[in-house]
C-alpha cells in the first residue's frame, strides 16, 4: 500500500527527485573512495528504480493525454542517463573520469527534473490537467517500486537498458 506522505503519483516522483539530489550532494562532499562508490551505487539504484516506474507505469499512462514531444524527450533523456549509470556501476572511484561521469549524470538529472517539474508547462503540470486518477496511479507505482527495491536488496538490479533508436514506447 502507498505511504501516506505521497499524496499522489507526482508527489512520489518528486520525492524520488529530492532523494537523488541529496545523494548527488553527498557524493560531491565525500572524500573517501569507498564512500563515493557507496553513494554512487545508491544513486544508480535509485535512478534505475525511478526510471523503471516512470517508463513502465507513469509515462504510458499519459501517452496521448499530454504532448508527445514531452514524453519522447523524457525517454531520450532517460536513455542518456542509463548509459552513464551503467558506466558508473561498472567502474570505481579510482578510474579516470569516474567523478566526471557522476557530475555529468547529476547535470543531466537536474535538467530532466526541471523539465518534469516546470510550473504550468512541465510534464507534471500537463499530467495534473488530465483525467487520470493520480492516487490510484501512485498505488500502482508504489507497489512496483517496493517490488524493485526488494529485488535490488536481494540480488541487485540488472544493467539499465536504453531503447534502440527506432524503438517507440507503447
Amino acid at each position: 500500500m502507498a505511504k501516506a506522505e505521497f499524496t499522489d503519483a507526482i508527489a512520489l516522483l518528486k520525492a524520488d527527485h529530492r532523494k537523488v539530489e541529496d545523494l548527488f550532494e553527498q557524493f560531491e562532499k565525500a572524500k573517501a573512495a569507498s564512500r563515493k562508490q557507496d553513494i554512487a551505487h545508491q544513486i544508480c539504484t535509485e535512478l534505475k528504480i525511478h526510471t523503471m516506474i516512470e517508463e513502465e507505469i507513469f509515462y504510458p499512462t499519459f501517452r496521448g493525454k499530454i504532448e508527445d514531444d514531452t514524453l519522447d524527450e523524457a525517454y531520450v533523456e532517460h536513455d542518456g542517463a542509463k548509459l552513464l549509470v551503467n558506466d558508473i556501476e561498472a567502474g570505481s572511484p579510482e578510474d579516470d573520469f569516474y567523478d566526471a561521469k557522476v557530475t555529468v549524470l547529476s547535470e543531466e538529472i537536474k535538467h530532466h527534473v526541471k523539465e518534469e517539474e516546470q510550473p504550468s508547462e512541465g510534464m507534471f503540470a500537463q499530467c495534473r490537467k488530465t483525467d487520470v486518477d493520480l492516487v490510484e496511479l501512485r498505488d500502482r507505482m508504489m507497489a512496483r517500486k517496493e517490488e524493485l527495491m526488494a529485488q535490488a536488496k536481494a540480488s541487485g538490479l540488472p544493467a539499465a537498458q536504453p531503447r534502440t533508436v527506432n524503438q517507440v514506447p507503447a
